[in-house]
């Protein structure tokens, strides 16, 4: 993975011109979460068929007119969900309360590094189109349960749901990328 882009850790954390002690406190931040991170992904390819706004992705149909757009001209799509592990949410959780501005940069570090790990994935594929995830656009959020279940990330990455839909780690993504 790329080293950590301070700048887009400050933009999580909406510090626009970051001081030298928010740099500091970066820093402190940075030393302790990085070792606990735990970079995961499963993923699985299926082809795809799209009649109007209806999709049918190998693993599921849906109706959703935004991610019918985003994969035009697509065959397949990758399938795919990924975390950096529950260290993130422990330790905010842990500073939540004694240093909330620590909690945020913590939560920031997380942010920028499932960013960043579902980046140099997608980047590993050819002709790939932009990665879309359940909740954007008209995409239910929903499908995250199919997801979840069809790649086993429970066992295979350590990923669950709620019956509210939110995800445990918290800093994890699902997402469908089509393959042109």
């Amino acid at each position: 993975l790329p080293p950590v882009n301070r700048r887009e850790v400050f933009r999580y954390a909406r510090a626009g011109n970051p001081s030298e002690p928010e740099n500091a406190l970066l820093d402190r931040c940075l030393a302790e979460l990085l070792p606990s991170l735990t970079y995961q992904a499963a993923w699985a390819e299926y082809p795809v068929k799209i009649t109007g706004d209806h999709l049918q992705l190998g693993f599921c149909e849906t109706d959703s007119a935004d991610l019918a757009k985003n994969l035009r001209e697509c065959g397949r799509i990758v399938l795919f969900a990924a975390t950096v592990g529950i260290a993130p949410d422990r330790l905010a959780q842990k500073y939540s309360r004694v240093s909330p501005v620590k909690a945020l940069f913590l939560e920031s570090v997380g942010n920028e590094r499932i960013e960043a790990l579902c980046d140099v994935f997608c980047a590993g594929f050819d002709n790939a189109r932009p990665r879309f995830s359940p909740g954007y656009g008209d995409l239910p959020l929903a499908l995250q349960k199919e997801i979840i279940a069809v790649l086993d990330c429970p066992r295979q990455i350590g990923l669950t749901l709620n019956e509210s839909l939110l995800m445990t780690p918290s800093k994890s993504v699902t997402a469908i990328m089509g393959i042109r």
